[in-house]
């Protein structure tokens, strides 16, 4: 029964995992994009709900409909004055650009908020439980969990289902193009952008309610990120959840049997995959 338990566990883990991944694989299925500052921006996100928090005394669960609007107009804006001038064919200058907005970032939030380690407190949930047949387990990772799979489910349904989609398909698909038939690939790119930052406030907040986070964490945020992405199948959004699933299920697993082991299982696990599943789980077709 202990194992079903720690798999029980490391799913409810890979739904966070899932969550900082999401953004990030939207982002590189419609433009290509690697953004090395991704992490610093989920923990970005962390301190502007915890700003509203303390601001405004809002529970983190309000808070975070402040803090997404600002972030999906910086996310916007960044794609906008910044990253569209770099996008090409050349992968290099898009990196540069994303590791210095990474150390921009972090060194802005030392300054602003000190090293110091900050949590995102909402009260008795927090260790509230729920049996669930012969396993129990927390209501923060169930519904951090629920919260990934229908971020993933909308963000599909807007993929698939909408006018915004199919121009990111287009875009996506061919934006030279796309480009020629009306649709301003530039205006989609920061569209998308500014989504994936609404995405990594949604996972800024499970993060500070389930653990501390300072400005120095970001880039710990972007390997497991990075991990889930690569296992699911680079632009596959269910991919992703997969991918994630698979790195929390690893390190559960991984620290049942040697806390010390935790975070190499999981490492571990995403090297094992991508030996025998080289671009992925869930490749997209056109991949």
């Amino acid at each position: 029964m202990i194992w079903v338990d720690t798999i029980v566990q490391g799913i409810l883990l890979g739904g966070l995992y899932a969550l900082f991944a999401a953004g990030l694989s939207l982002v590189f299925g419609i433009m290509r994009l690697v953004n090395l500052a991704h992490g610093d921006l989920i923990v970005l996100g962390a301190f502007l709900i915890l700003l509203a928090v303390n601001a405004l005394g809002l529970s983190p669960f309000l808070a975070i409909f402040v803090a997404a609007p600002v972030m999906f107009v910086l996310g916007w804006a960044l794609q906008t004055w910044v990253l569209n001038r770099v996008l090409g064919d050349d992968i290099l200058p898009p990196l540069l650009v994303t590791f210095g907005l990474s150390v921009v970032i972090q060194n802005a939030l030392l300054e602003g908020f000190s090293a110091d380690s900050q949590k995102l407190s909402v009260g008795a949930i927090e260790s509230a439980s729920v049996a669930l047949g012969p396993v129990t387990v927390g209501v923060m990772p169930l519904l951090t969990l629920v919260s990934a799979v229908a971020v993933i489910f909308g963000l599909n349904q807007l993929f698939y289902r909408t006018a915004l989609g199919r121009a990111f398909r287009a875009t996506s698909d061919d934006a030279v193009t796309a480009g020629l038939m009306g649709i301003r690939p530039q205006n989609v790119f920061a569209i998308a952008t500014g989504i994936a930052m609404v995405v990594a406030t949604i996972a800024a907040l499970y993060l500070g309610i389930r653990a501390n986070f300072d400005p120095s964490i970001g880039p710990a945020r972007l390997i497991y990120a990075f991990e889930a992405v690569i296992i699911g199948g680079l632009g596959s959004l269910w991919g992703t959840l997969a991918g994630g699933i698979v790195i929390g299920v690893a390190q559960a697993l991984g620290a049942a049997i040697n806390p010390e082991w935790q975070i190499l299982a999981g490492h571990v696990a995403f090297v094992v995959i991508l030996l025998v599943r080289p671009r992925g789980l869930f490749p997209r077709a056109n991949d």
